[in-house]
């Protein structure tokens, strides 16, 4: 005879299997979901972590299958999981991220190659406390990029190739890409990106790129190396926003603007911080790393019916700009399914109680869900 908390355990995770199968099949469906409400106008899609793509997480799984058409691994890709010791690759997580994509038939996007966080210490060294040469890191770039895209050619369909680039008066960052190789790292990480695979999308991703110096040196970027005859076709709008920023004005000219550079635009990042303002800036530097005060988490026991109103109010008020410029935006992506899973629950202050996406911590949907479906509706 199995104990009562055995046979409880087994009660759940039967509920979450069918949670998960009626996901996959269709057959539970009160509302459309946001795939279906967002067809013809662009792809909708979220950054999934590993216990989601191999399903257990099954609860924030079964929302990304019936909800989105597109996926984003939060941290799969980036070079400190997929490529920590020089000559090794730790490829499953990502594999895993690319198997639950492609076995539902999602726009799989990969995240990201070049990025001066999340790299190992040895990527930029020749040995322990010397800058490695430029030749050295290049050809690292080079093995890195080719072995990854190479890898997932012709399932995973778009690449941030190059993130966070550019300081927020649009000139280039000073990390150790630019200091070690010099700006054209850009243009190589690029290049080496479509050897590997000349069919897939490459994008440049990057952050606060609403405030107009910021915008004026994507566009400069973008321009640059379309005039050298690289392929670039895209710019990610990271978007994540806070309730007062950027105004509704910045997004569509910013929108409006790679478009008129000839870039395709997608909204990468997307999540609207609602706890108060550690920081006055509105940089998303994974960097900046802030202490915790008790009047920066004021909503540790839920959000309060104001907030979430008004919270409500600012999604709708996002998506009425990506609607009007559905015919620019090719995708809008969430970082992330539920609030649990938010990055800013430990970012800029750890420990923090946040409340930025469409699903909470239990995976119900929110005002803000329904606010957006309203606004689609509306058009």
């Amino acid at each position: 005879m199995y104990s009562l908390e055995v046979k409880n355990i087994v009660i759940k995770h039967y509920i979450l299997l069918m949670l998960l199968f009626y996901a996959n099949t269709n057959l539970a469906q009160d509302t459309s979901s946001l795939k279906d409400i967002f067809k013809g106008k662009f792809l909708i899609g979220a950054a999934i972590n590993f216990d989601q793509s191999v399903n257990k997480d099954l609860i924030a799984a079964s929302i990304v299958i019936r909800e989105f058409n597109s996926v984003t691994p939060e941290n799969a890709m980036k070079w400190e999981h997929i490529h920590p010791v020089e000559g090794t690759y730790t490829f499953e997580p990502a594999d895993k991220f690319v198997s639950f994509g492609k076995d539902r038939n999602m726009f799989i996007v990969g995240h990201t190659l070049v990025w001066h966080s999340q790299t190992p210490k040895w990527v930029f060294e020749s040995e322990p406390g010397k800058p490695a040469s430029r030749e050295q890191l290049i050809e690292r770039m080079h093995d890195h990029i080719s072995t990854i895209v190479g890898r997932y050619k012709g399932v995973v369909k778009g690449w941030d190739v190059v993130n966070e680039a550019l300081n927020e008066d649009g000139s280039f960052r000073e990390s150790p890409w630019f200091k070690i190789i010099g700006e054209d790292y850009i243009e190589l990480a690029f290049k080496f990106a479509h050897e590997a695979d000349p069919e897939a999308k490459l994008y440049y991703n990057d952050f606060s790129i609403e405030n107009k110096p910021k915008r004026d040196g994507t566009v400069r970027l973008f321009k640059m190396l379309k005039e050298k005859g690289v392929t670039i076709d895209g710019i990610g709008i990271q978007e994540h926003v806070k309730m007062n920023w950027p105004s509704a004005e910045q997004l569509d000219s910013t929108i409006n603007d790679f478009h008129s550079a000839g870039a395709d635009v997608m909204i990468t990042e997307l999540d609207v911080d609602v706890l108060p303002a550690a920081d006055k800036s509105n940089t998303a530097d994974v960097n900046l790393k802030l202490e915790m005060q008790k009047e920066l988490d004021p909503y540790t026991s839920g959000l309060p019916d104001s907030v979430q109103n008004a919270l409500a109010n600012r999604y709708a008020e996002l998506f009425n700009v990506y609607i009007r410029n559905s015919d620019k935006i090719s995708r809008v992506t969430l970082w992330g399914v539920t609030d649990k899973d938010s990055w800013l629950n430990n970012w800029p202050v750890r420990g923090r109680t946040s409340y930025p996406l469409l699903f909470s911590r239990s995976g119900e949907p929110k005002k803000a869900y329904y606010s957006i479906i309203n606004a689609a509706e509306k058009k």
